[in-house]
């Protein structure tokens, strides 16, 4: 199990995308792909894969769960209501959305503390490189992939990886 300053991931402090306080225990017993997404980014409609791998493996114990990102060259300029509306409305997201968080620099939310500190396949850890970098979970919370913004949800190693965690008992 992961820790952050003492706390599993799951019980990491992490509003809501309307505001409301909370933290990623929904996840727990889930296997789950972190995503910082944004509305405005030529990866934007990595959404529809998203939503898609949401609608095949939910019911197997299976959820994305998007963070909304403003860092990368500003192309998540909305407000809460927007990007809710905009993911519901163009892509008929139906995953869980959470508040607009920094996942780099200074300002970065404990969720990505952790999550940063775990390689990719070619070995290298730290800063996420842009929009719709994917980090897979297992359903005790233990980082068990990351894939960088231009692998689509849908490429067979994200499937691979997923339906190998969904295996796991």
């Amino acid at each position: 199990m992961n820790y952050v300053g003492g706390m599993a991931i799951h019980d990491i402090p992490v509003n809501t995308l309307a505001g409301e306080p909370g933290d990623l225990s929904a996840l727990r017993g889930k296997v789950a792909l972190v995503v910082n997404v944004a509305s405005r980014c030529g990866l934007t409609p990595q959404y529809a894969g998203l939503e898609r791998l949401q609608e095949k493996y939910g019911e197997q114990g299976f959820t994305v769960a998007g963070f909304p990102c403003n860092q990368f060259m500003g192309q998540e300029p909305g407000t809460s209501e927007e990007i809710a509306t905009f993911c519901s409305a163009t892509y008929g997201v139906s995953f869980p959305l959470f508040e607009k968080i920094e996942v780099n620099g200074p300002g970065r939310h404990a969720v990505y503390e952790e999550l940063t500190g775990h390689a990719d396949a070619d070995g290298t850890a730290g800063d996420v490189q842009w929009n719709f970098e994917k980090f897979l979970l297992s359903r005790d919370g233990r980082v068990l992939a990351r894939f960088r913004p231009r692998t689509e949800p849908e490429d067979p190693a994200v499937v691979a990886a997923i339906e190998a965690a969904l295996s796991e008992s």
